[in-house]
């Protein structure tokens, strides 16, 4: 179990582990919500300490930049692919392209620059222990997000996705990973955290449905852009109920 933590963790974050390695990885996929929690609470407790010091919109700035700096970017750069994959226009090979282009375009950097000011907002909106609380169960659904899509989703390709979509077929290790986000997120949150949750699923499915038809299924460019939305849904409902 420590392994499969330190793995999904290491690969999630810039935390190192020896435990990186990708199929490690994807067969301990269930345990993301762990990874998420720990991101959760890094942050959320430094959001909780700087609210009550600083003005909001700069507690903002500082709590978007460091989860960008604690997950490496890597999720941010996928938003952006993804954004440019589904703005291309043309045959579906032209999408994939687009997404896989190491170049980033000006889909990709409208939708970057969207994301963040909405994320500083977000935040600059709620302190104290309810801003902990929301980031720590918005990284939770994040994390979820990834999970169901591997679990319903096909890969678009023979890729670095593909030995996650296979290791979430698994019911069990779905069930587990359902369990370890949603039961925290209902104790702590009650009816908001089912709200959250409800809307965490109906976008992840709704974003696995602009993949497969823009894509053909899942990539992890899909996983990363589904985990930067949902932790901002999630985070502008827990702020404005």
């Amino acid at each position: 179990m420590f392994k499969g933590i330190s793995s999904v963790v290491s690969f999630l974050t810039i935390i190192p582990s020896k435990n990186s390695e990708l199929e490690t990885v994807a067969k301990n996929m269930y345990l993301f919500p762990i990874a998420g929690a720990l991101i959760g609470i890094i942050v959320g407790a430094a959001g909780y300490g700087l609210s009550f010091f600083l003005q909001p919109l700069i507690t903002g700035l500082i709590l978007t930049g460091a989860l960008a700096m604690i997950t490496g970017m890597h999720h941010t750069d996928a938003l952006c692919d993804f954004a440019d994959g589904i703005m291309a226009k043309g045959t579906r090979e032209k999408k994939l392209q687009a997404m896989r282009d190491p170049a980033v375009g000006s889909a990709g950097v409208m939708t970057v620059v969207l994301y963040a000011a909405g994320m500083i907002l977000a935040i600059s909106m709620t302190k104290g222990f309810a801003l902990f609380e929301a980031i720590l169960l918005s990284e939770l659904m994040a994390k979820l997000s990834m999970v169901i899509q591997a679990n319903r989703g096909l890969s678009a390709w023979q890729g670095l996705s593909s030995p996650f979509t296979q290791s979430m077929k698994d019911p069990r290790k779905f069930a587990i990973a359902i369990l370890l986000a949603i039961v925290p997120t209902v104790i702590l949150a009650g009816m908001t955290g089912i709200f959250v949750i409800i809307s965490c699923v109906g976008l992840s499915f709704l974003l696995l449905a602009v993949a497969n038809k823009s894509f053909g299924g899942v990539s992890g460019d899909v996983f990363g852009a589904s985990n930067e939305l949902v932790r901002l849904a999630s985070l502008l409902i827990f702020v404005s109920i």
